[in-house]
C-alpha cells in the first residue's frame, strides 16, 4: 500500500527536481510529451516515467489524439493538488522574515566579502 500512496502523493511528485522542472515548463501551457522530453538531458522513457508520476498525483492531465497519427500525448498542468503542498509550506513562512533579517545582518557585518572570492578566515 505505501507504494500506491507515493504514486498519488503530490509531495512525492514535487520532491524530484526533474518533475518540478516539467511542472515549470507546463506553467507556460500544454505541450506534447515529445516537446517536454526534448528539453531534458535524460531519455524519453525516463521523462515518460516522470510524467506518469505527475499524472498519478493529478498534477498533470494527459490528452491523447494529437499529431498526425492521433497517438500524440498532450500534457497540461492541473495545479489544484499543489494546494496541500502550498498550505504546508505556508506554515513555515513565519520563519522567513527573521531568517532574511539574519542574512542581511550577516552580510552587512561581513563587508570584506567580494563576489570573486570568499572572505579570508582569521587564524586566531
Amino acid at each position: 500500500m505505501p507504494g500506491a500512496i507515493l504514486r498519488t502523493d503530490p509531495f512525492h511528485a514535487v520532491a524530484d527536481p526533474t518533475r518540478r522542472a516539467i511542472l515549470d515548463r507546463l506553467r507556460h501551457g500544454a505541450a506534447p510529451a515529445s516537446e517536454i522530453a526534448a528539453g531534458f538531458r535524460i531519455s524519453r522513457p525516463a521523462v515518460s516515467r516522470h510524467l506518469r508520476v505527475l499524472r498519478g498525483a493529478r498534477l498533470v492531465r494527459e490528452q491523447r489524439g494529437g499529431g498526425i497519427d492521433g497517438r500524440q500525448r498532450i500534457y497540461e498542468l492541473t495545479p489544484a493538488p499543489l494546494n496541500d503542498v502550498a498550505k504546508w509550506i505556508a506554515g513555515y513562512q513565519k520563519f522567513w522574515p527573521s531568517n532574511l533579517a539574519n542574512l542581511k545582518r550577516h552580510l552587512e557585518d561581513n563587508t570584506d566579502w567580494t563576489f570573486d572570492r570568499p572572505p579570508e578566515k582569521s587564524h586566531s
